[in-house]
C-alpha cells in the first residue's frame, strides 16, 4: 500500500469526525498557549518579586500535570468513538500495521496544528497576559515584551511527549482488540452492571471521613495539615460513589416495585442505570473540575477584594519599627530616628506605644505552657507568649500597677486563661488580675494563633525566661545571650500628607536597619506592594486556571452530549417500537439527560458547602478573617457557575437532539 494514501485516509477521517475532533485540536491549542505564557511568564525578567514567580511557577506545575492527564482522557474517548470505523477497515483488509501508520498520522497532523497554533497564539497573547497581570497587581512594572526560547522548547518537549502518549494507548488499543470487538467498541457499556457494594462502602467512608475532618477542623494551623487529606478523600470518595454508588442507589429504587412501575420512573431508572455504567467517571470528573474552579475563584477573588482587611488584620498600627537587640544606647538611637524622621517629613504620630517584649512560641498545657525553641507546629495547642514588663505596661495604658516577681497579669486574645496560677517553663506565676483588653492586641478569637500576654515585675524576668527557651539549643553562649535580651518596639500611626507619611517611614525604615544592629521596620503602606504581589497573584492564577478547567469541563459535557445521542438514537428507535410515543420518549430522554449531567453540579456544591468552614480556616492563615465577604463572593461564584453550566448544557444539547432526531 502506498504511504500516500495513509495521509489521504488521515486527513479524510479527521473531516468525517469533525464533530468530535475538532473541538479536541480547539482545545489542545488552548491549553498549548496557555502553558506557553504562563511558562513564559514565569520566566521573564521583568517579574522580579519572589512571591510572584513562586506562585506563577507553582501554576506552571499545575498546568503541565492538567495537559497530561487532560488530552489522555479526551484522547481515550476519541478512540473509543471511532473503535467502529476501525473496524471496518481491518475487516475490508487493512493490517493492523497499516491501521497504524494511519493513526501516526493523524497524531502527527493534530499535534503539529495543535502545537503550532498553540505557540503562535500563546506568543500573540502574552503581551495581553502581561499587561492583565499588571492591571491585577495595581502597580506601574516596566515589562518588556519578551518571546522566551526556552519556554518555547519546554512548551514543545511537554506536548510532543503527551501526544506521543497518546498514539501509544491508541495502538495498544488496536493491537489488543479482534475486529469484532472493534466492531462493537462504541457500545461495550450496554451491558447492565454489577453492583459493587463494597466500592459503595468505600465511597461512603471516604466522602464521609473528607466532611468530618472538614467540619471538625477549629484551628487554622490544623486546617493547613487536614485540608490535603480532606480533598483527596472526597475526590477518591466522589469518584467511587459516582462509580458504584449511583447504579446501587438506581438498582434499589427498581427493586422498589411501587416507585418502579409508573411510567415516568420505569423507563428513567433503567435508562439511568446504563448512563452511570457509561458516564460515571466522566460526570466524577465534572464534580471535580467544577469544585475546583468553585474553590479558587471564590478563594482568590475573596483574597484580592478584601485586601484592606488583610493589611489592617496584619497591621494593627500604621508602622512599627524595632530592635531585636534591646539596650539602653539601640532604644535611644530608634527613638531619635523616629523623632528627626518625623519632623523632616512634617507629620506627626499618633497613637504611640512603646514597650520591651519577649516572645517565643509554647505548646499550651492544662496549668501552663511548656517553652518551644522553635515550636512544635504541627500541634494544634501551639501559641504565642508574649512577656512585657510592667513599667512598660503601665506607660502605655496610663496605669500606675505593682507586682511582685511571682505574680503576673495575663491576657488572652482567644479564651481568657480562666486560673489563678500559670507555668512558664520551670517557673510558676500567681495570677493576680486577667486583663480584658490590651491596646497592642485587641481580642482575635479568629487569629492562626492564639496569643497571650504576660506583664511580670521587669524585664529580668523576661531575660530569665527567654534564657530557659534557647540554652538547651546547643547554640553558643554568645548567641544565647543575644537571644535572651527582649525586643524594643515603637508603633504608631500617622497624621499628615500621605506621601510625606510614606517618605518618613521609608526613611525611618532605611536609618534603622543601616544604623542600628538588628533593627527591623515593617508597616501597612510599606507591604501594599507586596501583598498586591502575592494576593494579586493568586488572583491572577485563580482565573488562568479556573478558565482552565471550565474548559475541560465544557469539552467533557460536550463529549458526553455526543456520546448520549449516538447511544439514545437506538434506544429511541426500540422504545418507540415497542409502543412509547414521541413524546413519552423524548420525556424520558430528556429527564434522564438533565438528572445525569445537572448531578456533578449538585455534588460541587455540596462540597463547597461542607467546606466552607475549613477554608475560612485556611483563609485565616492568609490573614484574611472577614467570614461574610467570602460568604458573599462564594455565593456568587456558584451562582454566576450555575448560569454558565446551564447555558453550555443548553448549547450542547442542540447537538445531542440533533444526533438523535
Amino acid at each position: 500500500m502506498s504511504s500516500a494514501i495513509y495521509g489521504k485516509l488521515a486527513l479524510t477521517n479527521l473531516k468525517n469526525n469533525r464533530k468530535t475532533y475538532v473541538p479536541y485540536i480547539l482545545t489542545s491549542i488552548l491549553t498549548v498557549m496557555m502553558y506557553y505564557i504562563m511558562d513564559a511568564l514565569s520566566r521573564s525578567s521583568s517579574i522580579v518579586d519572589p512571591s510572584l514567580q513562586s506562585v506563577l511557577t507553582c501554576a506552571v506545575g499545575v498546568i503541565m500535570i492538567f495537559a497530561g492527564i487532560f488530552l489522555f482522557y479526551t484522547n481515550s474517548f476519541l478512540i473509543k468513538r471511532r473503535k467502529k470505523e476501525i473496524g471496518v477497515y481491518n475487516i475490508l483488509g487493512m493490517g493492523k500495521r497499516h491501521i497504524a501508520q494511519m493513526l501516526a498520522v493523524e497524531t502527527v497532523v493534530t499535534a503539529v496544528a495543535s502545537i503550532g497554533a498553540g505557540l503562535v497564539f500563546g506568543i500573540i497573547f502574552s503581551k495581553f497576559m502581561y499587561l492583565l497581570l499588571l492591571k491585577i497587581l495595581h502597580y506601574d512594572v516596566r515589562m518588556d515584551f519578551e518571546i522566551s526560547g526556552e519556554s518555547i522548547r519546554y512548551t514543545l518537549i511537554l506536548f510532543v511527549v503527551i501526544f506521543l502518549m497518546t498514539l501509544v494507548f491508541n495502538l495498544f488499543q488496536i493491537q489488543v482488540s479482534n475486529p469484532v470487538e472493534l466492531l462493537r467498541g462504541g457500545n461495550q457499556g450496554e451491558k447492565e452492571p454489577k453492583t459493587k457494594w463494597l466500592l459503595t462502602l468505600a465511597g461512603v467512608l471516604l466522602l464521609g471521613t473528607g466532611y468530618f475532618i472538614a467540619v471538625t477542623t477549629e484551628q487554622p494551623l490544623a486546617a493547613i495539615q487536614s485540608f490535603f487529606v480532606a480533598v483527596i478523600c472526597v475526590i477518591l470518595g466522589t469518584y467511587a460513589l459516582f462509580i458504584a454508588g449511583s447504579v446501587a442507589l438506581l438498582k434499589m429504587l427498581r427493586k422498589n416495585k411501587k416507585f418502579y412501575y409508573q411510567t415516568k420512573h420505569f423507563s428513567a431508572v433503567s435508562g439511568m442505570i446504563y448512563r452511570m455504567k457509561q458516564n460515571a467517571v466522566g460526570l466524577a470528573n465534572i464534580c471535580i473540575l467544577s469544585t475546583m474552579v468553585l474553590v479558587m475563584i471564590s478563594t482568590t477573588i475573596s483574597l484580592y477584594v478584601g485586601m484592606e482587611d488583610i493589611l489592617k488584620n496584619r497591621f494593627p498600627q500604621e508602622f512599627e519599627a524595632k530592635t531585636n537587640i534591646s539596650s539602653a544606647e539601640a532604644d535611644q538611637a530608634l527613638d531619635v530616628i523616629v523623632d528627626e524622621e518625623l519632623v523632616k517629613a512634617g507629620v506627626t504620630a499618633s497613637s504611640v506605644m512603646r514597650y520591651h517584649n519577649g516572645g517565643f512560641v509554647a505548646l499550651k498545657e492544662e496549668d501552663g505552657f511548656t517553652l518551644q525553641q522553635f515550636g512544635n507546629y504541627q500541634a494544634d495547642d501551639v501559641v504565642d507568649v508574649d512577656l512585657i514588663p510592667l513599667e512598660d505596661y503601665n506607660q502605655m495604658e496610663g496605669v500606675r500597677e505593682t507586682l511582685a516577681p511571682d505574680e503576673a497579669y495575663v491576657y488572652c486574645t482567644g479564651e481568657d486563661w480562666g486560673r489563678d496560677s500559670v507555668r512558664l517553663g520551670n517557673k510558676t506565676y500567681r495570677i493576680v488580675k486577667e486583663l480584658g483588653n490590651l491596646k497592642i492586641a485587641p481580642k482575635d478569637a479568629e487569629a492562626l494563633v492564639e496569643g497571650y500576654y504576660f506583664i511580670v515585675a521587669d524585664e529580668e524576668q523576661i531575660q530569665e525566661m527567654l534564657r530557659q527557651v534557647y540554652e538547651g539549643s546547643g547554640m553558643q553562649e554568645d548567641w544565647v545571650a543575644q537571644m535572651s535580651t527582649p525586643n524594643y518596639r515603637v508603633a504608631f500611626d500617622l497624621e499628615g500628607e500621605e506621601k510625606a507619611a510614606l517618605s518618613a517611614m521609608q526613611n525611618i525604615k532605611s536609618r534603622v536597619e543601616e544604623e542600628i544592629p538588628a533593627g527591623f521596620c515593617e508597616g501597612k503602606e510599606l507591604s501594599r506592594e507586596e501583598f498586591y504581589y502575592l494576593y494579586g497573584g493568586l488572583l491572577f492564577i485563580g482565573i488562568y486556571l479556573g478558565a482552565l478547567f471550565l474548559m475541560a469541563t465544557v469539552l467533557i459535557m460536550y463529549y458526553k452530549q455526543i456520546s448520549e445521542g449516538y447511544d439514545d438514537r437506538e434506544r429511541y428507535q426500540i422504545m418507540q417500537k415497542v409502543g412509547m410515543s414521541k413524546r413519552e420518549v423524548r420525556s424520558s430522554i430528556r429527564s434522564q439527560v438533565l438528572i445525569v449531567f445537572f448531578l456533578p453540579l449538585l455534588a460541587a456544591v455540596i462540597h463547597i458547602a461542607v467546606a466552607f468552614g475549613v477554608i475560612t480556616k485556611l483563609l485565616a492563615v492568609l490573614n484574611l478573617v472577614n467570614v461574610p465577604l467570602f460568604l458573599v463572593c462564594t455565593v456568587v461564584t456558584v451562582a454566576a457557575f450555575a448560569v454558565f453550566y446551564g447555558v453550555v448544557f443548553s448549547l450542547t444539547a442542540r447537538e445531542y437532539y440533533k444526533i438523535v432526531n
